[in-house]
């Protein structure tokens, strides 16, 4: 029995793993370290073989030089969208920490292995919530989407041009600013009142020392109000998730 195996196809789909691979290590919810690399390895080769039909159509073989060159560059394109979907979802994480930062959780920072995230508890929840949610609202399909039509516009081998890139990832950070402020903005403007008072109280009758009850009063505003938050996530995941294809196509 003879195994006839086309050198070009086998070339295509292997660039095309390995563009899956790298986007698929460092884009959420994907990058979590309870994904194993095994799994993560799977998704990639079976993505790969998706879209072998795609990518290896009108493809030429290419000599040893010009295939390491390709690999090099599918591995900056893979990392290029890849960086593009976890600026956006940092997001949320953001959010998180500007709650921590003004209820006073601040000071209880650890490292999560799992998310990568260093934060408090807010900021780790948040990030926890977010990975969740995009597995079961199916908005990780939406991303492997973009992902898979990336090659019809960045064809293997063909580089990508660092201008497009770079500007979306400028316009990518002012929309994650702006987005974390939109998260925890109402909880923000409650704690920056609550101070407010706080310092009013203070200059009224000093001998309350209404300071020393800022901090069990903060905390117990942030516990309040971050339960009223977690109700609109879901929305917010959904919305960030349309602006991590928009730039994925945006580059693309």
């Amino acid at each position: 029995m003879a195994l006839t195996l086309n050198p070009a196809w086998l070339e295509a789909v292997m660039l095309a793993v390995v563009r899956m691979v790298t986007f698929l290590v460092i884009a959420p919810p994907f990058s979590h370290r309870a994904v194993p690399a095994r799994v993560k390895m799977a998704i990639a080769l079976g993505l790969g073989l998706a879209v072998s039909p795609r990518v290896a159509e009108g493809y030429v073989p290419q000599s040893t030089a010009g295939f390491v060159t390709a690999l090099a560059q599918e591995l900056l394109v893979g990392a290029v969208l890849g960086f593009l979907v976890l600026l956006v979802y940092s997001a949320i994480s953001a959010a998180g920490t500007l709650i921590d930062l003004f209820g006073g959780f601040s000071m209880a920072q650890v490292y999560d292995p799992q998310s990568m995230v260093n934060g408090a508890q807010f900021a780790r929840l948040y990030a926890m919530a977010a990975t969740v949610l995009m597995f079961t609202s199916d908005a990780y399909q939406l991303i492997i989407t973009g992902l898979t039509r990336s090659f019809d516009a960045l064809p293997l081998g063909g580089g990508v041009d660092l201008a497009g890139p770079a500007q979306t990832i400028t316009e990518g950070v002012g929309q994650m600013f702006l987005a974390s402020l939109q998260i925890a903005g109402p909880l923000l403007a409650v704690l920056f009142l609550a101070d407010v008072g706080l310092g009013l109280l203070t200059r009224v009758a000093p001998a309350l020392n209404a300071f020393a009850m800022g901090f069990p009063l903060k905390i117990f505003l942030t516990v309040t109000l971050a339960g009223v938050m977690f109700v609109a996530l879901p929305r917010v995941v959904a919305a960030l998730t349309d602006d991590a294809v928009d730039h994925l196509m945006g580059v693309s």
